[in-house]
């Protein structure tokens, strides 16, 4: 595996709030320093019932009255990745508590690709400007005391980010557990080769690094679980562990990504989520989502 740029500090623990989203799988996190009330999200979720074309705020409601009621004070709103399961709640977070929104520097790519699917007009920045931070490979940011490390880990989207916080790193979809695998590479801009790389920067971390990751579904029917560590990683997971090379992964994610029905929320979820968590609004100022037939 390739040498890490950078040396991640295991002495730092960062307090870690998992919050499961049971309508979408979805795992987010409040990640605190410990050495003060500082503290970020990770991954938030806003609900939407896509039927009646209702997004209401319980899952980031939740979220918000944890950190009120702790007295943190929220530095940071972090995406993974442009997500095609669910809605982001950044923006109403942000509204409510503060921080800053930050997101891989490749958010340009996947509003460039998905602008043309969309149909969007000039007036749809594809500059990252929704965001108030675009993460490049290697850079860092602060949480109180704690210094987070951003790494490049495209493949299952370009804009893929793990971000590492002491013996921490929040992997997004990259991972799932590991009886659950890796990532779909499927969608616009994705690539299993380019995933299979990026799984192995991830693995190169030091075996007890924890990892978060961003979904769950329950394999062979356990309960659902969002902690593990790369050494657990690297000995256990069914699609990258220790031996696989690059090309029996790429055959078998290709082949297996074939058969992957599309997630039930992509549509709301990229046309938001490329926007940091707005909806796209009408003419007239009305908030509408668009269904493009035969695009995806």
């Amino acid at each position: 595996m390739d040498a890490l740029p950078f040396t991640p500090n295991l002495a730092v623990k960062p307090e870690v709030v998992p919050f499961l989203d049971q309508q979408t799988n979805t795992i987010s996190y409040i990640v605190r320093d410990p050495a003060s009330s500082a503290c970020a999200v990770i991954d938030s979720v806003m609900d939407i019932d896509y039927a009646a074309g209702r997004i209401t705020t319980e899952g980031a409601d939740r979220i918000v009255r944890y950190i009120v009621e702790q007295g943190w004070t929220l530095e940071w709103i972090v995406e993974s990745h442009v997500h095609a399961d669910h809605l982001s709640g950044a923006p109403y977070i942000q509204q409510k508590l503060g921080g800053k929104l930050g997101i891989g520097e490749n958010i340009t790519v996947v509003q460039d690709t998905f602008g043309k699917i969309f149909n969007e007009g000039t007036e749809f920045q594809r500059d990252g400007s929704q965001f108030d931070r675009l993460f490049a490979d290697g850079d860092s940011y602060t949480i109180g005391a704690m210094t987070a490390v951003v790494m490049n880990t495209p493949g299952h989207t370009p804009a893929c980010t793990t971000h590492i916080i002491g013996d921490a790193a929040f992997i997004g979809d990259t991972l799932f557990m590991p009886d659950g695998g890796s990532a779909r590479a499927d969608f616009p801009g994705g690539d299993a080769r380019t995933l299979f790389r990026s799984i192995k920067r991830v693995l190169a971390l030091p075996g007890e690094t924890r990892l978060f990751i961003c979904h769950d579904y329950g394999p062979n029917g356990r309960e659902i679980r969002w902690e593990t560590t790369v050494a657990e990683e690297r000995q256990h997971n069914i699609h990258v562990r220790d031996g696989v090379g690059e090309d029996e992964f790429v055959a078998m994610r290709e082949a297996r990504d074939e058969k992957l029905a599309m997630p039930r929320l992509i549509i709301p979820s990229l046309q938001v989520n490329m926007r940091a968590g707005q909806v796209p609004k009408d003419k007239d100022g009305s908030p509408v989502l668009k269904v493009p037939v035969n695009r995806l």
